[in-house]
């Protein structure tokens, strides 16, 4: 066959393509630290983007034969032209060389630069492997087949190598050898709970194939899929994981700060104590009981010599001011992190039922926003968070937001709150196991509902509610849109309840 092309869509795979008058066949080769595959698709759809040619010398030459070097794991191909293609399989330490006239041209993974030193017509391993040599090396396996890799080994010993004589060892040895070197089926098994190619039919045997390239491509993509998954899925969780701890450890401070803002005794509190008292502080004091009127109680107050009284009550109004300023802001903080701290717990909840690699892709894709190295506060939050009673109430924001907060953010034994026959914002009401919702909380979360609605100005609004289980959202309908299957109606007064007076 006839190089026709040659490209890399990714860091650590080569594909080289062939033909042959209207025959195509591809080697996909995955060189990667933790995974080194052969594959041999018959078509390979390239990547608009993200592809990069390769070996471009080698588009036009014919492969005259292909050679395994004797006792390694490598061969080369032979090419027209003068050209050789080396593919070095040295697990984590693979690579694919092009060579012309014995001299190293391009190397797909340059990080082994050592590799331009190799000479693929040398690297035969010329070994004695009779049953001399056998028993010089007491039968040592390693020493006389040095690419043995755990699996001949193993089979071997199922078949009770250790315990026999070295006669009966080199039989065994040979009947293997029979087998590896003309196999009558090529399989995939799954042996201590690592998926494998063999020749050999050992572990637990999980496809069997007639061909070797149909076995090598399905362990290719079976390999990658299942431990593809696994690694996202571990990477995904604990990316998670580290924010949500992040996220919490930072509101929980927040939290703490205001509280301690907030039972501080006021700065304005001391200086309208002090204004009071102007005629009882004896000037240039440095201490000074006066009546709180705030606590009823006497209280000594320190002041500086050098500063009149009224110089004091000022600068203490002026950091009431701030403090105001600080315990807003604060409050906002806190707001926004237990609304990024809600949206990451769902993140994790919906993780949790993740099974497979093709629910893992669309996983991905649909919460890239929080798996990236952004900042937190970058990602936009689909909701306002409320909290009354140990219970989260949640408000979308805009109709856009409405169907994420509702697809996305509740699950099946959350209440859904809606205003009756309007548009307006959806409410969801966090399940919580184990209780049930107050009727306080159920009147206030209909009140927001009433509130963010075309019925904000009404006098009294009906707002529908029902467990999240009986609300779907048809295929191809607007924004927001959404279909109630069951409903009960509380008729409330549309106000915020939380907003502060």
């Amino acid at each position: 066959m006839q190089v026709v092309t040659g490209f890399s869509q990714n860091k650590d795979e080569l594909v080289i393509g062939f033909a042959r008058d209207t025959e195509e066949l591809y080697i996909r080769a995955q060189l990667g630290s933790q995974f080194t595959s052969l594959s041999f698709p018959t078509e390979f759809r390239r990547a608009r983007a993200n592809s990069v040619e390769l070996m471009q010398e080698l588009q036009g030459q014919t492969v005259e034969d292909v050679v395994q070097h004797q006792n390694e794991r490598s061969f080369y191909f032979i090419l027209s032209g003068g050209y050789l293609l080396l593919f070095k399989l040295f697990g984590n330490r693979s690579n694919i060389i092009l060579f012309k006239d014995n001299e190293a041209l391009e190397l797909f993974q340059n990080k082994f630069s050592a590799d331009a030193e190799l000479s693929p017509l040398q690297m035969d391993r010329p070994l004695l492997q009779n049953f001399s040599a056998f028993e010089t090396a007491s039968g040592n396996l390693r020493k006389i087949y040095p690419t043995f890799g755990e699996v001949p080994v193993l089979y071997l010993e199922e078949r009770g190598y250790s315990q026999a004589a070295l006669e009966e060892k080199w039989e065994l040895v040979q009947s293997m050898l029979d087998v590896l070197e003309s196999p009558e089926l090529y399989y995939i098994i799954r042996l201590k709970g690592k998926l494998r190619l063999s020749l050999l039919p050992l572990g637990e045997v999980l496809y069997t194939y007639a061909g070797p390239m149909e076995a090598a491509d399905h362990f290719t993509r079976l390999y990658l899929s299942e431990t593809g998954f696994e690694r996202q899925y571990e990477q995904a969780k604990q990316q998670l994981e580290r924010k949500r701890h992040v996220t919490k450890t930072v509101m929980d401070q927040s939290e703490q700060k205001l509280q301690e803002l907030r039972h501080d005794r006021s700065y304005s509190q001391t200086a309208d104590v002090i204004m009071a008292n102007l005629t009882n502080i004896p000037p240039r004091s440095t201490e000074v009981e006066l009546y709180d009127f705030y606590t009823d109680q006497t209280r000594t107050y320190k002041l500086k010599q050098n500063e009149t009284p009224q110089k004091f009550a000022e600068r203490l109004y002026r950091k009431a001011k701030n403090q105001h300023v600080e315990v807003k802001q604060l409050e906002e903080k806190v707001e926004r992190k237990l609304e990024e701290l809600i949206v990451l717990e769902d993140a994790l909840q919906n993780l949790a039922d993740v099974e497979n690699y093709k629910q893992m892709k669309a996983y991905l894709r649909e919460y890239n926003h929080l798996l990236g190295s952004k900042q937190q506060e970058q990602v936009q939050i689909p909701f306002r968070v409320f909290e009354s009673e140990g219970f989260k109430i949640l408000v979308g924001k805009n109709s856009q937001n409405n169907d994420e907060l509702t697809q996305r953010h509740t699950y099946k034994e959350d209440m859904w709150l809606h205003a009756k026959d309007v548009s307006g914002s959806h409410v969801v009401i966090k399940y919580q196991a184990g209780k049930s919702i107050p009727n306080t909380v159920l009147e206030k979360a209909a009140q927001l509902a009433a509130y963010y609605s075309k019925r904000k100005t009404d006098s009294l609004c009906p707002v529908i509610y029902t467990p999240k289980k009986w609300v779907r959202k048809p295929k191809g309908s607007p924004a927001g849109s959404v279909v109630v299957e069951r409903e009960k109606v509380l008729l409330v007064k549309p106000e915020n309840p939380f907003a502060k007076v």
